[in-house]
């Protein structure tokens, strides 16, 4: 497993007294790059460090995991291996099924919102101009537990008449950009990614929107045993941040208090998304 260490030290020993530091284990699955997760999360882990040593008065470490997959930080976080993480909907959704007991800290704002955007893209020369027209094409996923990568894209594609025995073929390629390599290569014709990785990526004049839907953004989670001492001074540090200089690079404008039903639509594309490779559609088809 991929795991990258940072650690956060207090310059002076404000809190000498205690003797042994509170080390908190924070995780991310690869959603980019690991230079590139490295580069989003080591500024906001050093910015929310002081603030929750002043609340706790005693010397905090945070140490950074950038786990191997979704799949892999979904079960840290279920079975408390990391302290608490950054997920996707979806990713937090599956983990409150195999864990009741893990508990919201905070949920990232966009722009003021808790929404963004993921898009359905495809390039000009495969011909496809709505998603009537993906039937018959190749289509690239990113991670198979992705919220805008897998279940809110199958969910359109569902609502739309198009599901995986209508497409010549599918694959879950990981990463939204390496959904949007695939498509700028030319090996598949049809990609789901996030808004950003689109504009930063691909050429309009060679890859088109096609469809835009929307995403709940992401929540920040804790272990379903960490104290509440310890979850109210993460929040706390969390609410605190709005410097472009310590959250930009995660494309967010700030933190706002997370409750489970800010998700209920993301459960409910799921649901919907299940129909996209389900035994019965297929059947249903072929009659």
């Amino acid at each position: 497993m991929l795991r990258v260490l940072i650690l956060f030290l207090t310059s002076a020993s404000v809190y000498a007294a205690q003797e042994t530091p509170l080390r908190l284990h924070f995780g991310v699955y690869p959603s980019d790059r690991a230079t590139v997760m490295y580069r989003k999360f080591s500024p906001i882990l050093e910015a929310i460090t002081a603030p929750i040593e002043n609340q706790l008065k005693r010397d905090v470490d945070i140490h950074l995991t950038i786990f191997e997959d979704y799949e892999s930080g979904i079960k840290a976080l279920a079975e408390g291996t990391v302290d608490f993480v950054r997920f996707g909907p979806s990713s937090y959704i599956l983990a409150e099924q195999l864990n009741p007991n893990i508990q919201l800290l905070a949920m990232e704002l966009r722009n003021g919102k808790k929404t963004f955007n993921g898009v359905l893209v495809a390039t000009i020369a495969s011909g496809v101009n709505a998603i009537q027209d993906v039937k018959g094409k190749r289509v690239a996923f990113g991670d198979i537990h992705s919220t805008i990568g897998r279940y809110l894209s199958q969910s359109l594609l569902v609502d739309n008449g198009a599901t995986a025995n209508t497409l010549h073929s599918f694959d879950y390629l990981g990463r939204h950009d390496l959904v949007a390599k695939a498509l700028i290569t030319g090996t598949h014709d049809v990609g789901a990614m996030k808004s950003s990785t689109y504009k930063k990526l691909c050429d309009p004049d060679d890859i088109a929107i096609i469809a835009t839907f929307e995403n709940v953004t992401k929540p920040w989670i804790a272990r379903a045993e960490m104290s509440k001492e310890i979850m109210d001074a993460i929040t706390a540090a969390l609410l605190l941040l709005t410097e472009p200089k310590e959250i930009g690079e995660l494309g967010c404008s700030g933190f706002t208090l997370a409750k489970p039903k800010d998700y209920d639509s993301v459960r409910l594309s799921m649901q919907n998304a299940s129909l996209f490779e389900s035994k019965e559609e297929t059947e249903l088809e072929s009659d």
